[in-house]
């Protein structure tokens, strides 16, 4: 049995904010992705928000970090 997964009210718009603002998506947002993937309860707005995420990360508009020094 999988565990249950449950995103946070909002967590895919922010996410979507946050990565065009910075031009980065971190290991947090990848895992967030793979939660939001796994939830059939996603709506269609939803849906093409991470759909817009993973265009830009293709074609090169946003990166994918490894690991984030903030020290």
């Amino acid at each position: 049995m999988l565990p249950s997964l449950q995103l946070i009210p909002g967590a895919i718009p922010a996410m979507l904010a946050s990565a065009a603002e910075q031009g980065y998506l971190t290991l947090a947002d990848r895992y967030g992705l793979l939660a939001a993937t796994l939830d059939d309860s996603l709506d269609d707005m939803e849906r093409r928000a991470i759909d817009r995420l993973l265009r830009a990360v293709i074609r090169g508009r946003i990166s994918i970090v490894e690991d984030l020094c903030l020290g």
